[in-house]
């Protein structure tokens, strides 16, 4: 265990300071290419900042809206028809649209009924094996200035279904009900 402590505090700095010797070494200005990299974050991250804020106020009225509760009450006899607990049923739709929200849903989840439970397997495999598609689609598609998504929108949706299916299976395989 200490080895691998060990290792964890120290990679990132080695690999850093790796990346710096061979571009000396290779007779690359390091410094000068830090100093450009940095100014294309900042340009990236500003140029992200209106599809954010975008996607963000779609997310707030989507819930506000009622459009959420709406969509989960149609999906969760699907559901419990295959044997899914309900309470995952939000955590599969919230995921789609926003990380920090499903990751606040599977903390609560986790929280209520424990990481060894059913619903506490199934909402971390969850939650470690499907996307935020709206949200990447909606930022960084958006960011880079590609205005046709519709093909990436069916199967980002559809591997996030998938995804969501397998999970269940997999945990439901693996640990039983």
């Amino acid at each position: 265990m200490a080895f691998v402590q060990w290792i964890s505090l120290w990679l990132i700095p080695a690999i850093i300071g790796f990346v710096l010797l061979y571009g000396t070494w290779k007779r690359v200005p390091t410094y000068e290419s830090f100093v450009e990299g940095g100014k294309e974050g900042i340009h990236i991250a500003f140029s992200i900042i209106p599809y954010l804020v975008g996607m963000l106020v779609s997310v707030s009225i989507f819930r506000a809206s009622g459009a959420l509760d709406y969509l989960m009450r149609g999906i969760q006899p699907l559901a419990e028809a295959i044997g899914m607990p309900p309470e995952v049923v939000p955590l599969a739709i919230v995921r789609t649209i926003s990380g920090t929200a499903a990751l606040g849903m599977t903390t609560d989840l986790i929280a209520t009924y424990g990481p060894d439970s059913f619903i506490g397997r199934l909402a971390a495999t969850i939650q470690g094996s499907t996307e935020t598609t709206l949200y990447v689609l909606t930022v960084y598609f958006g960011a880079v200035g590609i205005k046709k998504m519709g093909d990436a929108l069916k199967v980002g949706v559809l591997a996030d279904i998938l995804s969501f299916l397998i999970s269940f299976f997999i945990v439901l395989f693996v640990f039983g009900k």
